[in-house]
């Protein structure tokens, strides 16, 4: 007789992940008071009380540490979009403007960001939403497919996919070129993404 499976995490695995969200936070806390460009990895390790091999173990690089910071906010992204699916059944045009408006808002306040909007160029922080964007749309698409799929939204999978993606680009955009005080962006992106996701239901 085989031994019962679990889905719990092993130790191991829960250690990693607990010592990657520590660095991530530590890093979000050093940001509100040093610029990006002047945080290295040794700045990281001490301020979570490691190593600084331990850093370089967990992310390789300085720029693999910029990525993991920014595939985290996409995940947050994809959890306002579905949290707001969750809380607004049958209302897709008001639950995407909610995921949108929610992402936005979060967006605006993050120190990475704030930094990529601010003081010189930074062309590193700049390539991974541009030209080296795919882990961030490929992690946030396969996300936001799910919701689309095993929500009440219940799209096919053959249009979900699609859909996914093209919500996560849109989001994505918008980051290094902030949504206008004066403009219900969110609406807007809602207003023109909802007719396609409720033709995609069969128009209910």
């Amino acid at each position: 007789m085989s031994a019962p499976t679990s889905d719990r995490p092993t130790y191991a695995a829960a250690s990693k992940l607990l010592l990657r969200t520590s660095l991530l936070d530590g890093l979000r806390e050093l940001m509100t008071i040093k610029d990006w460009s002047q945080v290295t990895m040794s700045d990281v390790a001490k301020h979570a009380g490691v190593s600084r091999q331990t850093v370089y173990n967990e992310f390789s690089s300085r720029n693999g540490l910029a990525q993991a910071y920014a595939l985290r906010l996409v995940e947050e992204f994809t959890s306002e979009i579905g949290a707001a699916v969750e809380a607004m059944p049958n209302d897709v045009e008001g639950a995407l403007a909610a995921g949108f408006a929610g992402f936005f808002a979060s967006a605006s306040q993050d120190p990475m960001i704030q930094s990529l909007l601010s003081g010189e160029a930074k062309p590193d922080l700049l390539k991974l939403i541009t030209t080296d964007s795919a882990p961030l749309i490929e992690s946030a698409s396969r996300r936001l497919d799910t919701t689309l799929r095993e929500s009440w939204i219940a799209l096919p999978e053959h249009m979900s996919g699609p859909i996914a993606r093209m919500i996560t680009r849109l989001a994505i955009s918008y980051v290094a070129m902030p949504p206008e005080a004066d403009f219900d962006v969110a609406g807007d992106l809602s207003a023109v993404m909802s007719p396609a996701i409720v033709a995609a239901r069969g128009g209910s």
